[in-house]
């Protein structure tokens, strides 16, 4: 009724249809973080997680622990891997130093 009136007004002249018109809220502007952190131990994927969670992409350097502990480092991409298949994301070893994981809102491009 509002929307007739308001055509009405504008046009000069009286609008025969009647519809309905659904007014959304404006979408508020989403900018994707990305963090870049390196994980030292088993304790450091629990961070990475949450970020992954929140809808944030995240580089990882494994460097350290690639070095230092494989068997380590391998639990820890796996428990990445496994969160990241859970919320739908993507997940890629970069080289021999980097992984970089996202959530559902990115897709890595190979």
């Amino acid at each position: 009724m509002v929307i007739k009136k308001i055509v009405e007004k504008i046009k000069g002249k009286k609008v025969e249809e009647e519809g309905e018109v659904e007014i959304l809220p404006e979408e508020e502007e989403r900018k994707v973080k990305i963090y870049v952190t390196k994980v030292n131990e088993y304790s450091d994927t629990e961070k990475i997680l949450n970020l992954l969670r929140q809808n944030n992409i995240v580089v990882v350097s494994i460097r350290d622990l690639r070095k230092r502990d494989m068997t380590e480092l391998k639990r820890i991409v796996d428990r990445i891997r496994r969160t990241v298949e859970a919320i739908g994301g993507d997940i890629i070893g970069v080289e021999e130093d980097l992984i970089i994981a996202t959530p559902s809102i990115a897709k890595i491009e190979r």
